[in-house]
């Protein structure tokens, strides 16, 4: 500990001296004791915050890998094209979908049974009842006091949900009602029984057909079939495509269903893209900052572990079939660590080796999961992974030192308290002397009758 001076000038000047300032040198040397711990303390805390965006690339990697290492990912997604999309639109082409062509000939288009009235006059008063049928299933409507137009008439028998949507249609001749079934093809053919009448004219009113109910008819790959809707979801697995109109005579569609090339360059892409971020991030730890000091992770055993399971792990791996590393796949390794990826030799191995690639990437032991368990066991989302222990090990380094440093805050807050006291007291006694020399002069005088001619 330091020596500190008190300045206090002559002893009997009574100036005293300042005792906040002399408690806080004496405090100050004590407190170097805490200098160590706090450089160790900001120290580990900076190791955390460098392992935390370690583990944040990590995790990245884990979630760019799961896209083609997943059974349902990218490599499951496919496309779909016709050849004419006014005849045919494709919908969609899900996991269930295989790559293929399918020749399709539309002879039909499926139709929505409908039915109207005769024209009346607007706002005619009407009477009566009015059954309606789909299929075996019939329904009786029955004009009441709330239903004696034809709009209430209509708002009743959607309220009764019985199938069919009622709706008034308008124009200069009149009013008339419409009923379009709610079930498409030959199944939702309306058959209505009319025992309506205008009020006005006591004319009966009868109903017209629309548009017949008819099924779609279509071949597939030649087989013949019939869909009750223009949305065909049945014919080709896992593909959903729109009948919009015949087929040109002598010129079928064709269907082609291709594997989703595109979305696997860029889950490839992503791969490589967060691994470089994962490889970058241990490129920076092992340098120096820009005013020269090392970074946190500088000299890390973790890092290195890191380091070494990831090269490893992206040689590793077993082959799939002609596919034996990621060289093949347009990969590429460059001289600082990173990756690139060539997209044209990728997209030229998916076009002519789609299923190795595949097992490349998705096969129990070959490369795409060997890579997948080395991240996992090296990132913090898992409570065995190498960044996980590092922080848990720095965590309780940095509770033990915050616990030393709190109880000496504790012990110096305490020693200030009785610095201050002590101090205070020894300094009211050096003010006080003037003033005692000064009583001690008058009763020197008052007893000798001497005067000192002090003050």
């Amino acid at each position: 500990m330091g020596t500190v001076g008190i300045n206090f000038g002559s002893a009997t000047s009574g100036q005293g001296f300042d005792v906040a300032s002399t408690v806080t040198q004496i405090l100050a040397a004590e407190q170097a004791i805490e200098t160590p711990w706090k450089n160790q303390l900001t120290s580990l805390q900076a190791q955390d915050a460098a392992f935390t965006s370690l583990g944040t690339d990590l995790a990245t990697l884990t979630t760019n890998l799961q896209a083609l290492t997943d059974f349902s990912g990218v490599f499951s997604e496919k496309q779909g094209s016709s050849s004419d999309s006014n005849a045919l639109s494709l919908t969609s082409a899900s996991t269930l979908a295989v790559a293929g062509s399918h020749t399709v000939v539309i002879t039909s288009l499926a139709q929505t049974s409908s039915k109207y009235s005769d024209t009346l006059s607007s706002g005619a008063t009407i009477s009566g009842s009015l059954t309606i049928q789909i299929g075996s299933t019939s329904n009786t409507i029955t004009v009441d006091s709330s239903s004696k137009t034809l709009t209430s008439l209509a708002a009743a028998i959607n309220l009764a949900g019985i199938g069919v949507k009622a709706n008034v249609i308008s124009d200069a001749s009149g009013s008339r009602l419409s009923l379009v079934s709610g079930t498409s093809g030959a199944a939702g053919e309306i058959t209505v029984t009319s025992a309506l009448s205008d009020v006005g004219s006591g004319t009966a009113i009868g109903f017209l057909n629309g548009q017949t109910g008819v099924d779609a008819n279509l071949t597939v790959d030649g087989v013949t079939l019939n869909s009750a809707s223009n949305t065909v979801s049945n014919a080709i697995p896992g593909v959903t495509f729109q009948l919009l109109a015949k087929s040109t005579a002598g010129n079928p569609v064709q269907v082609q269903i291709t594997n989703s090339n595109t979305d696997i360059e860029t889950a490839v892409n992503s791969l490589v893209t967060a691994y470089n971020a994962v490889i970058k991030d241990i490129n920076t730890q092992e340098g120096k900052d820009s005013s020269g000091n090392a970074e946190p992770l500088y000299g890390s055993p973790t890092l290195a572990l890191i380091q070494s399971q990831l090269s490893s792990a992206l040689f590793g791996g077993a082959a799939s079939g002609q596919i034996k590393n990621i060289s093949q796949l347009g990969i590429s390794l460059n001289n600082d660590g990173t990756l690139t990826l060539n997209g044209d030799t990728l997209n030229s191995l998916l076009n002519t080796n789609f299923d190795d690639v595949a097992g490349f990437l998705q096969n129990s032991g070959s490369f795409g999961p060997t890579l997948a368990t080395a991240v996992n066991n090296l990132g913090g989302q898992s409570t065995t992974g190498a960044i996980y222990l590092a922080q848990k090990q720095n965590s309780a380094e940095e509770a033990a030192l915050q616990l030393s440093i709190t109880a000496e805050d504790a012990r110096l807050a305490d020693q200030k308290t009785q610095l201050t006291a002590q101090l205070n007291a020894a300094n009211q006694i050096l003010q006080s002397i003037p003033s005692q020399l000064n009583q001690i002069d008058e009763i020197y005088s008052a007893i000798t009758g001497f005067n000192t001619g002090r003050g």
